[in-house]
């Protein structure tokens, strides 16, 4: 559970496939698109330059859900799609 976005999320560290479910709070905050439309994960080495240089359109903002490790969610194509970036050697 994560208290500050106020959803679950399970299932990564025992899916072959790297899936993880996701559940969300009737007052989470987060993007309608991000709560109702799959997504899908990239990892990226630098997620500020990414969002900058691409001119990417962020859903939400870079945050950092556990340690050593800072998402973003975008938009593209009326998709969401999330950016993970993890810190050196974790």
């Amino acid at each position: 559970y994560i208290p500050l976005l106020k959803f679950y999320v399970s299932g990564f560290p025992t899916s072959p496939f790297g899936i993880e479910w996701m559940r969300f709070e009737e007052d989470c905050q987060m993007h309608p698109l991000i709560q109702k439309v799959p997504h899908i994960a990239f990892e990226v080495q630098d997620i500020e330059k990414e969002i900058r240089e691409r001119k990417l359109t962020v859903l939400t903002p870079v945050n950092s859900p556990a340690d050593g490790i800072w998402v973003a969610m975008i938009e593209h194509n009326g998709a969401p799609i999330e950016l993970i970036q993890f810190e050196k050697g974790k």
